[in-house]
């Protein structure tokens, strides 16, 4: 009965994890994974102050 069950459940899981990575990569997503792979460059530079351009305190 135990074995039963572990093979249901990794079918399960198995299922779970082809359903999500269909979703992630489907045509719908294309769009939002662009503008998400692009985020990283949209943010200021570290250590970059806008207050002080000349970069003395």
């Amino acid at each position: 009965m135990v074995a039963i069950i572990n093979g249901v459940m990794t079918a399960l899981a198995m299922a779970t994890f082809l359903g999500i990575c269909w979703w992630a990569f489907s045509r719908g997503r294309r769009q939002a994974n662009e503008e998400a792979a692009l985020l990283p460059f949209a943010l200021p530079d570290e250590g970059s102050n806008d207050k002080n351009p000349g970069g003395s305190e």
